[in-house]
């Protein structure tokens, strides 16, 4: 590898690049969620010839969970990389502090209120920390491959 590769790997792994990767994700996520709810819970309704005032609602609504799930990305990855920069370790705890930091000042934030902000960022620091702990994943590897057809072969009989 030469040096401009090099250096490419580098700034693509910088904490801060990861925050703003985390803050990216959580928008597009945030935006294709929103879409859906929208569909779901808020059909906007043409009224004749005029289809503009659902189509804004629409969008704010997209726009509104795109936000939300960006800030909550940001400060999750942004928090967890501080941690892990100061602390010299990279483990679960960063992990769990960094969404309790999202959690309560986002979702606290919008509820206006201590105890849910609390709560909300208890929901997720345990959240993350499972996952964490869990390697990441829901399934355990126990080395069997699962084919969806069959690879023995069948006896003529």
């Amino acid at each position: 590898m030469d040096e401009t590769d090099l250096q490419y790997l580098e700034d693509e792994d910088t904490p801060k690049m990861k925050t703003i990767k985390g803050a990216t994700m959580g928008l597009a996520a945030g935006t294709i969620w929103g879409t859906i709810v929208a569909t779901w819970y808020d059909v906007p309704r043409v009224e004749r010839n005029v289809a503009l005032p659902g189509l804004i609602r629409t969008l704010k609504m997209c726009g509104n969970y795109g936000l939300t799930f960006a800030a909550v990305g940001g400060i999750y990855i942004g928090v967890e990389q501080l941690l892990q920069k100061q602390r010299m370790k990279r483990d679960f705890i960063n992990g769990a502090a960094g969404a309790f930091v999202a959690g309560a000042s986002i979702f606290g934030f919008r509820g206006r209120s201590i105890p849910y902000a609390i709560k909300a960022g208890s929901a997720l620091a345990f959240t993350s920390a499972i996952l964490d702990i869990g390697g990441r994943t829901t399934r355990i590897d126990n080395g069997k491959e699962y084919y969806p057809y069959t690879t023995e072969k069948k006896s003529i009989s």
